[in-house]
């Protein structure tokens, strides 16, 4: 006797289904608030698209726990949840009935950390920490060499704790210098694996492959258009967001946020001064669209950090987003933008200094006092 699911795929009703659901993800781009451009609703369109190839990637094809695979969900390319142009995401599903271990090689990266996580991102949910260790915490070898193990049970050396609904590893790696910093190098494996191989593609697995990435989709995507409607209120300000509910969805405990919304006219640009840059690992500051994707980082400078900036004599940092060049130092490109999120970071700080935010005409802006 065939099985539920082998009827679905022999009839296709499967494959129906799945469309059916990725059909009712795109009323999500169409949210009263949302902005009705045809441009921005063109950026919402390919977002859902974006969203589903990391779908499929997630749930599809490197699902196993078993035989799991650190693989880069977020990027150039695919982007989601103010996505930091600085860092590589990696990511890859485990089970917590399972020991693992990573290896591989630190290298120069800035900064790298690595969180085990409660993934509910395909519900609309929340992406809970339930582990995390950092450089700073490793014992490395002298040319860079490393070994963490993941379980439940504590270990010596290098342990990265799993709780009991763990399904997920999130790796964070933060450049200060993409050109001359090397990205740390890192496999994972589960212990004693032995010679055992994956099972093959069964109808089951296809239809929880398929269904896990579309709710991935509808569930990221409505998650983030909430979000970036609650910063409506602090249009064209940037107040500390809700740390908890930063961490909550997947933030690094690293790291202090500040998100809001921006819209600026033709003749307008908005100026963030930092008066105070705190003692830290690094910090940052991009520019995202309306669904918190960030602009592209590959042609547009849509970003600055703590190595990149220009610093003004007393040590503060001013920031201009301008749709034009103003000819000032830290200019943020709009990238055919006149509206969008946008997010501010301090990495690895004792102290979170708030930010001042002004909008003001171009033409008034050399007048500024330096």
């Amino acid at each position: 006797m065939i099985s539920e699911a082998e009827k679905k795929v022999l009839d296709g009703t499967v494959w129906d289904e799945f469309c059916d659901a990725l059909k009712e993800a795109g009323r999500i781009v169409q949210s009263k608030k949302a902005p009705g451009d045809a441009f921005n609703q063109a950026e919402g369109y390919r977002y859902l698209t974006r969203l589903l190839r990391g779908g499929l990637e997630s749930f599809l094809e490197f699902r196993d726990p078993a035989f799991p695979h650190l693989r880069c969900g977020a990027h150039e390319t695919i982007k989601l949840g103010a996505d930091n142009p600085d860092n590589r995401y990696e990511s890859a599903t485990i089970n917590p009935k399972y020991d693992y271990r990573i290896t591989g090689n630190r290298c120069t990266v800035d900064y790298l950390g690595i969180s085990s996580i409660i993934n509910k991102y395909a519900s609309g949910g929340t992406m809970e920490v339930t582990g995390h260790i950092d450089h700073r915490q490793m014992e490395i070898g002298p040319d860079g060499e490393l070994e963490i193990i993941l379980s439940k049970t504590e270990k010596s050396g290098n342990w990265l704790p799993l709780g009991e609904a763990s399904n997920s590893i999130t790796v964070r790696q933060t450049f200060q210098d993409r050109i001359n910093e090397k990205r740390a190098e890192l496999k994972i494996e589960r212990i004693d694996a032995g010679d055992t191989r994956p099972e093959p593609l069964t109808a089951e697995k296809l239809e929880r492959g398929l269904l896990g990435a579309v709710m991935f989709v509808k569930g990221s995507a409505q998650m983030f258009e909430n979000w970036a409607e609650s910063f409506l209120p602090t249009l064209n300000d940037l107040p500390p967001a809700d740390q908890d509910y930063c961490q909550s969805i997947g933030g690094d405990p690293n790291i202090f946020y500040f998100h809001s919304a921006w819209q600026l006219a033709p003749d307008e640009v908005m100026v963030i001064d930092a008066p105070q840059i705190p003692e830290c690992q690094t910090w940052n500051f991009q520019l995202d669209n309306w669904w918190m994707e960030s602009l592209d980082y590959r042609h547009h400078t849509i970003h600055v950090n703590k190595h990149t900036a220009h610093y003004r004599d007393d040590g503060s940092v001013r920031v201009v987003i301008s749709h034009i060049d103003p000819g000032v130092p830290n200019w943020i490109e709009t990238a055919g933008h006149d509206m969008g999120t946008m997010c501010w970071r301090w990495i690895g700080a004792d102290e979170h200094p708030l930010l001042n935010v002004r909008v003001m005409k171009l033409a008034d802006l050399a007048s500024l006092e330096e």
